[in-house]
C-alpha cells in the first residue's frame, strides 16, 4: 500500500480531514499567494523573504507568527519525503487556484517521483452555487476524495507553466492561454480570467472588485461597516478573499466613502462608479503588485477584454 501525504488549502479544512478517517499525514499550505509579489521559484529563501516582507507591510504579519504559522509548516513538508502519493485539497476560486498552482510548481521539482492527486470542489450538483471544500458533508468529501483526479505529468508542467506565467512581469502572456480544457483543472481559466480583472480598468481606473465595492455601496445602503462586509464577501464571485483582503481594499477606497456608518459614497465616488472620472491617478501605488506585475503598470480594456500595458 502506498504511503499518503495530503496537502490542504487551510487550516479549517485540515481539521475537518481529520475527522473523516483519511489515511496518510496532513500538511496545511498557509498562504495566500493571490496577493502580493510572488517568486516563480517556490520554497527558496528570496521566494519566503518576498512573501514576509508583502504580509509584514500590508497585513502586520511579525517574523515570529511568519515562522511559527508559515515556515514551520513549509518545512514540515520539506520533510515528508517518503510518501508516493501526494493528495492536494484545494477549490475553485482565485485564492485557491493560485496557492494550487504554486504547490504543483514545488511538487514538480522536489518531489518528481510522487503521484500527485487533485480534489477540488466547485460545482458539486445541479444548482449554479460553486462549494468549497467546507461546505460539503462528509459523504460528499469521501466521494470526491474516491473520485479524485490523477495529474499527468503534462497537467503538472502545465500548472508550472501557468505559475511561471503568473509571476512574471506581464499579464499579457497570461491572457493569450487559451488551452486550459486540455488539463485536469476545471476551474483555472476562470481564476485567471479574475486575475486579469484585478487590474485597473480603462474607464475609471478601478478594477473589477473595486468598482463592485463602489455598486454595492451605493445598490445596498448598509447601515455599517460590518454589515457592508457580510454583503462584500457573500458578493464576490470567484475570488475567495476574507474579510481582510477586503479590509485593504476599502482603505485604498477610503477617500471615496463619505461614510461607513451608514456606507454612503462621495458625490466623486458615485461619478467614477458612473465611469465619469477615473480614480487611476490617485490610486496609484508603485509597488502594488499582482503575482509578479505590477499592478498599475497595465490598464484592462473592458471593451476589449485586453490588456494594455503603459
Amino acid at each position: 500500500m502506498s504511503s499518503l501525504l495530503h496537502i490542504t488549502n487551510g487550516d479549517t479544512f485540515t481539521n475537518k480531514l481529520k475527522t473523516l478517517n483519511v489515511p496518510g499525514a496532513i500538511i496545511t499550505w498557509r498562504e495566500m499567494l493571490c496577493e502580493g509579489k510572488t517568486e516563480s521559484n517556490v520554497g527558496s529563501e528570496n521566494f519566503w523573504k518576498t512573501r514576509f516582507e508583502f504580509l509584514n507591510k500590508n497585513y502586520r504579519v511579525s517574523k515570529s507568527i511568519f515562522i511559527e504559522k508559515t515556515l514551520k509548516e513549509y518545512r514540515s513538508l520539506c520533510n515528508h519525503k517518503k510518501q508516493d502519493e501526494i493528495v492536494l485539497w484545494f477549490e475553485y476560486d482565485l485564492f485557491c487556484q493560485i496557492n494550487m498552482l504554486a504547490v504543483i510548481s514545488w511538487l514538480k521539482t522536489h518531489r518528481k517521483y510522487a503521484q500527485i492527486s487533485l480534489v477540488c470542489s466547485g460545482k458539486e450538483d445541479k444548482s449554479d452555487v460553486k462549494y468549497g471544500l467546507n461546505d460539503l458533508s462528509d459523504a460528499k468529501l469521501k466521494k470526491l476524495y474516491k473520485n479524485k483526479i490523477t495529474l499527468t505529468l503534462d497537467d503538472i508542467e502545465y500548472a508550472d507553466y501557468v505559475w511561471q506565467l503568473y509571476c512574471s512581469d506581464n499579464p499579457i502572456r497570461l491572457e493569450n492561454l487559451t488551452d486550459f480544457e486540455n488539463y485536469q483543472f476545471k476551474y483555472l481559466g476562470e481564476s485567471i480570467q479574475a486575475h486579469l480583472h484585478r487590474f485597473p480598468s480603462v474607464k475609471n481606473g478601478l478594477n473589477e472588485m473595486e468598482s463592485r465595492i463602489l455598486q454595492l455601496a451605493a445598490e445596498s445602503k448598509a447601515a455599517n461597516k460590518t454589515d457592508f462586509m457580510e454583503i462584500l464577501l457573500k458578493n464576490q464571485g470567484i475570488l475567495g478573499f476574507g474579510d481582510t483582503q477586503f479590509q485593504r481594499a476599502l482603505g485604498r477606497l477610503k477617500p471615496l466613502f463619505s461614510s461607513f456608518n451608514p456606507v454612503r459614497l462621495t458625490q466623486k465616488g458615485k461619478l467614477i462608479l458612473q465611469g465619469d472620472t477615473s480614480y487611476y491617478s490617485c490610486i496609484q501605488e508603485n509597488d502594488y503588485y499582482l503575482g509578479g506585475a505590477l499592478k498599475y503598470d497595465f490598464l484592462y480594456n473592458t471593451d476589449t477584454n485586453r490588456i494594455l500595458k503603459l
